[in-house]
């Protein structure tokens, strides 16, 4: 039995589940999130919640019981309240400007960085502290986009410099001694 798995998932107000097999929409507010999930799966959705359940018993029904609930609790989460992720820059003269779906990034290259943001996902800088704010309804992609944004210039552990996740704690290195 997976624990996970057999918790319902609760509605809240104004979010509306629909599901008609292998594909859940989830709309709430101004946003809409479809998935398909894996046949193997089922749904029974109420007026006050969504309880998943697996068609039998193997192994792989198991495996895939809890994976579902949590992908459908993530939408339902997401299209009500949003998911941000807080990138932090450290780094003499590193900048950040969010220009629309545009994040230009300045990171001590020879060049700016312009990363191209999806649809569905915005960024807010704030330029005293570094602070890159990245928001948006779909959990997965809110979290690839900070990953790659945090790929152009990973923490180094001697000076550390680069961008890291809010709270990301970096082991620090003692560099070369000098002399005898």
């Amino acid at each position: 039995m997976s624990r996970i798995g057999k918790m319902p998932i609760t509605i809240p107000s104004g979010v509306k589940v629909e599901w008609q097999a292998p594909m859940i929409k989830v709309t709430g507010g101004k946003t809409t999130l479809t998935r398909k999930l894996h046949p193997k799966i089922n749904l029974s959705v109420s007026a006050a919640d969504v309880t998943v359940t697996p068609v039998d018993q193997s192994a792989e029904c198991r495996a895939l019981w809890g994976l579902s609930r949590t992908l459908v609790n993530n939408m339902v989460v997401g299209v009500s309240t949003g998911f941000t992720k807080v990138l932090e820059m450290t780094g003499v003269g590193w900048r950040a400007e969010a220009d629309g779906q545009v994040l230009k990034l300045s990171l001590g290259f020879s060049h700016p960085v312009n990363f191209q943001l999806p649809k569905g996902i915005t960024a807010q800088v704030d330029p005293k502290t570094n602070k890159i704010t990245l928001s948006g309804a779909d959990k997965e992609v809110v979290g690839e986009m900070a990953a790659k944004i945090r790929a152009l210039r990973k923490p180094e552990p001697y000076k550390g410099k680069g961008i890291r996740y809010e709270g990301e704690h970096i082991i620090r290195k003692v560099g070369k001694a000098g002399g005898k």
